[in-house]
């Protein structure tokens, strides 16, 4: 007697199996270059999703809001921040933030 797998059930398995595919994909920004030392980026929607300016040492990521998210030693470090900042926060974040609002409430 042979079992034989169906491609499309193998591939699944691998795809389970893989550890990329368990990773929260990779938030996809547009850059456009604003001025000589101000790259803009937005989501697949269209929606802009923050900025990296250029100084003489450092690259400085902002989000949508023009928060500060950090200095980095390369722009492909704080482009990478950024696309980092864009994505949405695991299940264990939120509810470790809600439990942290609500002690902080309580005191």
């Amino acid at each position: 007697m042979t079992i034989t797998v169906s491609p499309v059930r193998a591939q699944a398995r691998a795809l389970i199996a893989s550890p990329a595919a368990s990773a929260e994909p990779a938030a996809e920004l547009a850059w456009k270059q604003a001025d000589h030392d101000v790259f803009v980026a937005t989501t697949g929607e269209g929606e802009y999703a923050g900025f990296v300016a250029v100084d003489t040492t450092q690259h400085i990521a902002h989000d949508r809001h023009s928060r500060r998210i950090g200095s980095y030693p390369t722009l492909a470090a704080a482009r990478e921040a950024l696309a980092d900042a864009t994505r949405p926060p695991s299940r264990g974040r939120r509810v470790r933030r809600s439990r942290l609002r609500i002690l902080t409430r309580s005191n």
